[in-house]
């Protein structure tokens, strides 16, 4: 089977009384194995919605409930491996993030093998986020689809409605576990299995019927008390400790700076409290980050050693980010927030798009295979391309850049958002906004591209001192 398992994903869930504004936050950088996989953010309205899904991966073949709703949806460019969709937001405000690609162990796919003709990455969102009408609902459905059809790969899900944050993992074939993230929490979850204590007697938790007689009967419990799913269902191998370990330490590092903890450590904890409420720039940051000011940066002053130790979050896999935001503090149908960038995430911007729209604007929704710097997808990856030959050269243009460019939305934003009451076609008031947006997006990055291309220029290997 011609399966492509990314591996390479990193998830952060910020709860509503963890963010600044009383939002929630389910975020991801999409990664993958190769470096360039040209995305695509699009509407998927109802009459385009299938109703008898087949899988190009696996061949599953999946009869879909009638009545789907509109959502966002960032597909692959080109379609050879199927749509793999990424994440998105529906129009009933739930948000969906899919897949954080994790970890398991021998024993329990002893017990519950991958199903070769089951559903994965490719299919996820498509199958399940137009017919959800809260995060709890989505986890269900999606709990539903992993009993009946099986899954060939372990995957981390995040859902979010206006109220609640929920993660939820697969447990070999078709078994799955989910937490509802505290209101005051947040979570840094990276290519492993993240879930540690599990309360099977909990309202905040959700997990297939016979999960727990499961654990009992196959005797897959090492610890003396309690449930730590980390520690039954997913690994503790050497690659966690420099792959995945690293990017969570830095992620609480950066949430909780007066803790101490070792980037190896494979018991880094699952829920976290910050110190401070979080803001859509901080979870930027962390996505993008690169062990900044410690020894482990690759363009920082560690050894050479040092440098190559641990994969940092921010890399040039790095297809998109999405942060998917439900605000609580303005009317539903300009709550949901789909911020995208595209790229090694280096040197971009996350931009603030309405979800309640029927369509998306045409320079960050027409990316194909073929370079084109008009293109948001190929001007974000060549923006990142030279920016990595000299980052100390750049850094201070692309700082600038960042804190300019997140003003502007911003303030295009407050604007769409005081205006809104007064419009009589709410979509296409909207879908108007999302297109100035992305103009200024656009203009923004390709004058940063410019800027380094003229700075850049000056620093040539190819020069010499006499102008004759």
């Amino acid at each position: 089977m011609n399966k492509r398992i990314h591996g390479s994903c990193t998830t952060i869930l910020v709860g509503k009384k963890a963010s600044i504004d009383g939002s929630t936050i389910i975020s991801r950088n999409d990664d993958g194995h190769e470096a360039l996989d040209p995305q695509r953010f699009v509407v998927v309205n109802p009459d385009e919605q299938p109703q008898n899904y087949r899988a190009v991966i696996s061949g599953v073949e999946v009869k879909l409930p009638d009545n789907p709703l509109r959502y966002t949806s960032m597909p692959n460019s080109i379609l050879t491996n199927g749509i793999w969709p990424a994440a998105g937001i529906n129009s009933e405000n739930v948000a969906m993030s899919a897949t954080e690609t994790i970890t398991t162990n021998s024993r329990i796919l002893g017990i519950d093998p991958y199903v070769e003709n089951g559903i994965g990455e490719e299919d996820i969102v498509t199958l399940v986020l137009p017919y959800i009408h809260s995060a709890r609902e989505g986890v269900l459905r999606m709990g539903e689809l992993l009993e009946e059809y099986g899954t060939y790969e372990p995957n981390g899900i995040a859902f979010s409605d206006k109220e609640e944050v929920w993660w939820l993992e697969t447990i070999g074939g078709h078994h799955w576990a989910a937490v509802r993230i505290p209101d005051d929490a947040y979570v840094v979850a990276p290519n492993r299995m993240n879930i540690d204590h599990f309360d099977f007697n909990s309202d905040d938790t959700l997990c297939s019927a016979d999960l727990k007689e499961l654990i009992e009967k196959y005797h897959l419990n090492p610890d003396y008390d309690g449930y730590n799913f980390r520690h039954i269902f997913g690994s503790a191998s050497i690659k966690d400790t420099v792959y995945n370990n690293p990017r969570t330490w830095y992620g609480q590092k950066y949430f909780n700076p007066e803790i101490e903890h070792d980037p190896m450590d494979q018991d880094l904890p699952f829920i976290c409290h910050a110190d401070k409420k979080i803001s859509i720039e901080d979870v930027k940051f962390v996505l993008s980050s690169h062990f900044e000011n410690t020894e482990y940066d690759p363009y920082g002053n560690g050894t050479e050693d040092q440098k190559k130790l641990f994969r940092p979050i921010g890399i040039n896999r790095n297809h998109n980010v999405h942060i998917l935001q439900i605000r609580n503090d303005v009317p539903a149908e300009i709550a949901g927030i789909h911020w995208l960038a595209y790229g090694a995430n280096t040197f971009n911007t996350v931009v603030p798009f309405y979800a309640n729209v029927n369509d998306t604007p045409d320079v960050y929704k027409n990316a194909t295979g073929t370079f084109d710097l008009n293109n948001m997808y190929w001007l974000s990856c060549t923006t990142a391309l030279l920016g990595d030959t000299d980052y100390d050269l750049y850094a201070d243009l692309r700082n600038t850049f960042e804190l300019e460019a997140m003003g502007a939305y911003r303030h295009i934003q407050n604007e769409a958002d005081q205006n809104f009451a007064t419009q009589s076609d709410p979509v296409k008031y909207l879908e108007a906004a999302n297109e100035k947006l992305a103009h200024e997006s656009f203009t923004r990055q390709t004058k940063l591209l410019g800027e380094m291309v003229t700075l850049g220029s000056a620093h040539m290997k190819l020069r010499y001192n006499l102008n004759d």
